[in-house]
């Protein structure tokens, strides 16, 4: 929107072309984005008290979690708030991909809604049933397919990219949109799994989103994208402005979600940045290199199907309790621990995600 307005007045006086510049928007809208939070948190959290939004605690978890009944949930949407404001601010609204990833966020968000509000609201502990999730799921995550697919532009913005491999690029015609959609929805799903500790779940997102951005940037640059070997992707630079959005919301909502929490993210917040951190590697083309960066989501949702799969054939448990955050606190682990070192693992997988666009 600002670009637009920036773009206008640079005909009068020649500064405000400075706007048109993606290394200053996207500073500006991780700043923005950070504000808002910041300045919005505390009213959020007043009203959620006030509407008494509190979470359930499942009683057969961590008996140190009991502690944390009543603590508002359905934060997310103050992300949301301030991810959709900023975006909207700062980015170039003509681009179609910006629009794509708003809408994914926003459709998926809208799933978490009322799958809190059933739980929170109507006090029905099993929310919105697991089909009808996964229906709705599916149904956004295969519109979203579709339209990348039918709006492509070139055949790179179609083929599979391999890490560490300069030449590889397996062109997957009809099979994107079945492929785009398993990881929209297995994203989406994978940051709600690991979204059960205070501050577990926001920060890798925001480290995750990050590098992504910087992806982004490199991807939409044609200069960038022929040096490191990379698909150049006209338009998606843009996805800079919505990833570093993510992360001044998510750093925003992490002031208030830190251990002990203030505020719980819940579905309407897990299920829509999960999607986001999805769209936005189907759009860079680095599908594989989000399973490296995302490796804490993966390995929490690997420890669920595990956990189910062993107990429905054997009868035994392999974990404690899964997801997997949940069976080193059983193992004696303070909860602080526990985060912070998936934290650090995270660190340690999106720098080695990133090493991928040079060691090809």
């Amino acid at each position: 929107m600002l670009v637009w307005l920036a773009d206008y007045l640079s005909q009068f006086y020649s500064a405000f072309s400075v706007v048109q510049y993606l290394t200053l928007r996207g500073i500006l809208s991780v700043l923005t984005a950070l504000a808002i939070c910041l300045i919005a948190g505390p009213i959020v959290i007043r009203r959620l008290n006030s509407l008494q939004m509190g979470q359930a605690i499942r009683t057969d978890g961590p008996k140190t979690h009991l502690s944390k009944a009543g603590t508002p949930t359905m934060g997310g949407a103050l992300i949301l708030l301030a991810l959709f404001v900023s975006t909207l601010l700062w980015s170039d609204l003509g681009n179609r991909y910006v629009w794509i990833v708003l809408g994914v966020t926003f459709s998926f968000g809208l799933i978490g809604w009322v799958d809190d509000y059933r739980k929170v609201v109507e006090k029905n502990p099993r929310g919105l049933p697991g089909r009808w999730k996964y229906f709705w799921q599916s149904v956004f995550g295969l519109a979203a397919a579709w339209v990348l697919y039918s709006t492509a532009q070139s055949p790179a913005e179609l083929e599979l990219i391999v890490p560490f491999f300069k030449n590889v690029a397996l062109p997957m015609g009809v099979f994107y949109v079945v492929f785009t959609y398993f990881v929209i929805v297995g994203t989406s799903n994978a940051v709600n799994l690991t979204d059960g500790l205070d501050g577990l779940a926001i920060l890798p997102t925001v480290l995750v989103s990050g590098a992504l951005g910087i992806i982004a940037y490199l991807t939409g640059n044609y200069q960038f994208a022929t040096y490191l070997h990379i698909p150049y992707i006209s338009g998606a630079g843009e996805m800079l402005i919505f990833t570093a959005a993510l992360c001044g919301a998510g750093l925003g909502f992490l002031w208030f979600n830190t251990y002990p929490a203030m505020v719980f993210m819940g579905d309407v917040g897990a299920l829509a940045l999960g999607a986001a951190l999805g769209v936005v590697a189907v759009i860079v083309r680095q599908e594989i290199v989000l399973v490296i960066m995302g490796g804490v989501f993966v390995i929490e949702t690997l420890s669920v199907i595990l956990q189910v799969a062993s107990f429905k054939l054997t009868g035994k448990r392999i974990f404690r309790m899964a997801p997997l955050h949940h069976h080193y606190e059983l193992k004696g682990w303070p909860e602080p621990r526990v985060i912070v070192r998936f934290w650090i693992i995270t660190v340690m997988l999106v720098l080695f995600g990133l090493a991928t666009l040079k060691l090809r």
